[in-house]
C-alpha cells in the first residue's frame, strides 16, 4: 500500500527536475489535514469531480445545443478528451499527471449554458457591472459559490490549480488576476491542458461538423493536416481488410473516425517531440525556472503550428459561422439576454437564495451567477416558464 508520503516520495524520486511535486504546493487558502492516502492534487482532482459545477458540464453546450442530438460533445465529454488527451502529454513528458488532471478536470467549469453564446451575452450584459470572463468565474466557482464543506466556501483547491484556471488562454479568453502575476506563464502541467485544449478543439470539431453535414469533407481534405492524417487513415483501413466491408453509413463513420484518431495522434506526437527539444534546449531545472521563461515551453512545431492555425482558419469559416450553428447562438443570446432582464426588473423570479443574495450583495452579480451555473436544458425550461403561454408552461 503507497500512503501519500510515499506517493511524494515517488515523485520527488522519479518526475523531471521541473515537474510540479505535490509536497511543494503553495497550499491552499484554509490550511486542512493532509489525506493518508492521497497527495494534494488528488485531492484537488477528486473536489472537482464531486462538485455541482463539474456534474452540470454534462448538459452545457459545446458547439451544439443538447436537443441537437446524443452523439455531439457536451463540455463534460469536451473535458474528459482534454483530460485523456492531457495525461498522455504529461506521462511523456515525466511531469505529475494528478495536477494534469485536476487542472483538466477543472478548467471549463465556470462556463456558461450555450457555450461561448452564452458568454459573449453575460459579458454585454455585465459590461457595466465588473464584467464576465468564464475562466474568472470559474474561479468564482471553486473559490465562492461551490458550497459542499461547512469550514469555509468553495473548494479549497491547491494554488497552482487555481492558477492554471486564472491563467487558461485560448483565442475566447484573457484573465487578468491580481494574485495570480499575469506576466509569467504558469507551471508546465498548466501550459500542457491549455495544448490539450486546443487539440480536443480541433478534432471533435471536425469529428461533430462532419456528423452534422455542416462540414464538406473534400473541402476539409484540401488541408494540409488532415490530408496527411486521411493519407494515414485509408491506408490503415484498406491494410485491415474494411474497405469494402460493412454498409455505407458504417464505413463513413469508421473512416471518420480514424481520420480525427490520425489527426490527433500527428498533433500530440509533433507537440511531444517539439516540447521535449524546448525543454532540451532550455533546460529549466525546477517550476521557478519554468516561471521564469518569458514564452510557453509547451508548443508545437513552427511547420504544425501553421498547418493547424490552417486548419482552425478553415473550422471559423465553415463550421462556427456556418448559419445552423450561428442561428442557435443567436438564438442562445436571446435566451441568455431575456431571462437575465426579466430578473433584474422582477427580482422575485429569482430563487429565494438569490433573493436573499442580491438584496445582501450585488443585484447583477448575483443574477449573472444564476444563469452561469444554469445548463442548456434548464435555461430553457426557465425561459419557458418566465415567457411561455400559461398553456405552454
Amino acid at each position: 500500500m503507497l500512503t501519500r508520503p510515499e506517493i511524494e516520495a515517488r515523485e520527488r524520486r522519479e518526475l523531471a527536475p521541473y515537474a510540479m511535486r505535490s509536497a511543494d504546493s503553495k497550499g491552499r487558502r484554509h490550511d486542512e489535514p493532509p489525506p493518508a492516502l492521497r497527495t494534494a492534487y488528488q485531492r484537488d482532482r477528486d473536489r472537482v469531480i464531486h462538485s455541482t459545477a463539474f456534474r452540470r458540464l454534462e448538459y452545457k453546450t459545446q458547439v451544439f445545443v443538447n436537443h441537437e442530438g446524443d452523439h455531439y460533445r457536451t463540455r463534460l465529454t469536451h473535458t474528459m478528451e482534454v483530460a485523456q488527451l492531457a495525461r498522455t502529454i504529461a506521462r511523456a513528458l515525466n511531469v505529475n499527471e494528478d495536477l494534469v488532471e485536476a487542472i483538466a478536470l477543472a478548467h471549463d467549469v465556470g462556463h456558461t449554458p450555450f457555450g461561448h453564446s452564452g458568454e459573449e451575452a453575460l459579458r454585454e450584459l455585465m459590461k457595466d457591472h465588473g464584467g464576465f470572463e468564464h475562466n474568472l468565474h470559474g474561479l468564482r466557482v471553486v473559490e465562492l459559490l461551490e458550497r459542499q464543506y461547512p469550514a469555509f466556501h468553495g473548494l479549497n483547491l491547491t494554488y497552482e490549480v487555481r492558477e492554471a484556471i486564472a491563467k487558461h488562454s485560448t483565442v475566447h479568453d484573457c484573465p487578468q488576476v491580481r494574485e495570480f502575476d499575469p506576466t509569467l506563464p504558469p507551471v508546465l502541467e498548466a501550459q500542457i491542458v491549455e495544448a490539450a485544449d486546443s487539440i480536443a478543439y480541433d478534432s471533435h470539431d471536425i469529428d461533430d461538423g462532419l456528423a452534422s453535414g455542416i462540414l464538406n469533407e473534400q473541402e476539409l481534405l484540401r488541408l494540409r493536416l488532415t490530408a496527411e492524417a486521411h493519407e494515414l487513415a485509408e491506408r490503415e483501413f484498406h491494410a485491415a481488410g474494411r474497405g469494402e466491408a460493412g454498409t455505407p453509413a458504417l464505413r463513413a463513420r469508421q473512416r471518420r473516425r480514424q481520420l480525427v484518431r490520425h489527426l490527433i495522434n500527428l498533433i500530440v506526437t509533433d507537440l511531444i517531440n517539439a516540447t521535449d527539444a524546448r525543454l532540451k534546449e532550455l533546460n529549466p531545472q525546477s517550476p521557478d525556472d519554468v516561471r521564469a521563461t518569458p514564452d510557453r515551453i509547451v508548443t508545437f512545431s513552427r511547420e504544425l503550428d501553421e498547418r493547424k492555425r490552417e486548419l482552425e482558419q478553415f473550422l471559423i469559416e465553415n463550421f462556427y459561422q456556418h448559419y445552423r450553428v450561428q442561428r442557435m447562438m443567436q438564438k442562445a443570446k436571446r435566451f441568455t439576454r431575456e431571462i437575465f432582464a426579466a430578473y433584474v426588473n422582477d427580482l422575485k423570479q429569482l430563487p429565494p437564495e438569490y433573493q436573499k443574495r442580491a438584496e445582501r450583495d450585488d443585484l447583477y452579480r448575483t443574477i449573472c451567477d444564476y444563469i452561469a451555473g444554469m445548463t442548456d436544458r434548464y435555461a430553457q425550461a426557465e425561459y419557458l416558464r418566465l415567457f411561455a403561454p400559461f398553456e405552454k408552461v
